[in-house]
């Protein structure tokens, strides 16, 4: 596949995952999230479209308030949650939210040109807009192959690499880790293997470029 449509192939992979860690609800069916993420997973790699085949099925196979429940109790609580969904809890010692890794994500996103929606309420370094700003870093990174633009290029490789090595790809492993092991739904321990894969894939390619 051409490196062009294998990198668009990549950030649309990334922009349905993000997508799956907000609130559960029948937009997922109605938008046909899980046939648009297995037709790219497809183009990517087959294991990718393996786990990501398993996940709409898994979605199809619930109730949505199944996954309402399961999705509440692995990432808000109501006293504990399973698996917080943010960076700084994984990242910083004191295991709090809006830690001092919170504000060096905050200032990647400054060069990468990422703003956050205004109607967003969770801490910047939520998993959704983490994985949103990989998205975006992809799609330029993208963009610059194609109109030639070499210097850009670098630019983004490089932030991107940097934003895995220092950020995401630290703390996605444990944190998916965590869902997989405490979630009740197949749905949450299908979506976070296939999250943590995704990543480490992202990763390995930004270390060898």
């Amino acid at each position: 596949m051409p490196e062009r449509k294998l990198l668009a192939s990549r950030a649309d992979l990334c922009r349905f995952l993000a997508a799956c860690y907000y609130q559960p609800g029948p937009e997922f069916a109605e938008e046909k999230v899980f046939d648009s993420m297995l037709d790219v997973a497809t183009r990517i790699r087959p294991d990718l479209a393996a786990r990501a085949r398993r996940l709409g099925e898994e979605f199809a196979a619930a109730s949505t308030e199944s996954l309402l429940v399961d999705y509440t109790r692995l990432f808000f609580g109501p006293v504990n949650a399973i698996a917080q969904p943010y960076g700084s809890i994984w990242l910083d010692a004191e295991k709090t939210v809006m830690g001092s890794s919170t504000m060096a994500v905050l200032d990647m996103y400054g060069q990468g040109g990422f703003e956050m929606e205004d109607d967003f309420q969770e801490p910047p370094d939520h998993i959704a807009a983490e994985l949103e700003f990989l998205y975006l870093l992809i799609f330029r990174e993208n963009a610059a192959h194609r109109n030639g633009r070499s210097d850009a290029l670098t630019t983004i490789a490089g932030l991107r690499k940097r934003f895995l090595d220092e950020h995401l790809g630290r703390w996605v492993g444990p944190f998916t880790a965590a869902v997989k092991v405490g979630a009740q739904s197949a749905f949450y321990r299908e979506l976070a293997a296939l999250t943590d894969r995704f990543v480490g894939m992202e990763a390995d390619s930004a270390k060898s470029n």
